[in-house]
């Protein structure tokens, strides 16, 4: 990572009063760190920060600070986070890890992808991208501002994980190997249905057919005839009044 210049300043204004006075000056609050010095109040001109972001891949930078009026006026950091506001956009403050040249470091990279899935478009899959960010490290003029993952030969189903990916010479990627970064998804089957709704007119209304019961299972009696009663019950009692049908004796000749 090539480190570009950036000017800052002490600052004399602190907590909140102080902050809000020096963004409507046109001025962003910061504060510089490490592991030998203690924690200092800088300023740094808006138009000046903006200008740098706005020709970066990201928002990882490594710069040359220029301290006026300090006993330390040159320092190498590294831009460790900018607090964005969460409706404008608006840089609020910016945090700087202060780094040797020799010192090995560890920042988040952004991961992008680059190309056509083979999956997306040979067989209309979806190209999933689960992680965001690498935690890499490395010495700060090796570290890269982002990682490229190209992802033209990936078919559906298949994915890139954290050990596919060749970091750049001198830079190490943490993390555990198998965690999947980007990936080619089959389509949802939600989508799938809807597609088969638009192609084949009333598909959604067709009705599940039940199967058949075995043959004689719950047939209905013919007329005139009495259920017969299931295996386990009784048979129903007659009604009060009811007498058996009595065969007739025959007459003597």
């Amino acid at each position: 990572m090539k480190s570009v210049p950036l000017t800052a300043q002490s600052r004399t204004l602190s907590r909140r009063p102080g902050a809000t006075k020096l963004r409507r000056s046109g001025t962003i609050p910061a504060v510089i760190y490490g592991r030998q010095t203690q924690p200092q109040n800088l300023e740094v001109q808006a138009k000046e920060f903006g200008d740098l972001l706005h020709h970066s891949a990201s928002e990882n930078l490594l710069v040359d600070l220029s301290l006026k009026d300090d006993a330390r006026p040159k320092r190498l950091a590294l831009l460790q986070e900018v607090q964005h506001h969460p409706i404008s956009g608006k840089v609020l403050h910016l945090d700087f890890h202060e780094v040797a040249e020799d010192e090995k470091v560890t920042i988040m990279v952004p991961v992008e992808s680059t190309g056509e899935a083979a999956g997306v478009k040979n067989d209309g899959g979806v190209l999933e991208h689960v992680l965001f960010k690498i935690k890499v490290r490395g010495l700060p003029k090796d570290l890269p501002e982002s990682l490229v993952v190209d992802v033209s030969h990936l078919a559906l189903g298949k994915a890139v994980h954290i050990g596919d990916i060749v970091p750049p010479a001198g830079v190490e990627i943490l993390g555990e190997k198998k965690i999947v970064v980007i990936a080619c998804a089959a389509p949802r089957a939600e989508e799938v249905v809807a597609a088969v709704a638009e192609a084949v007119p009333g598909a959604a209304d067709v009705e599940m057919i039940k199967e058949k019961k075995e043959e004689g299972e719950g047939a209905a009696p013919a007329k005139g005839e009495k259920a017969a009663p299931k295996a386990g019950e009784k048979a129903p009692a007659e009604k009060a009044g009811e007498k058996k049908a009595e065969k007739a004796p025959e007459k003597k000749k």
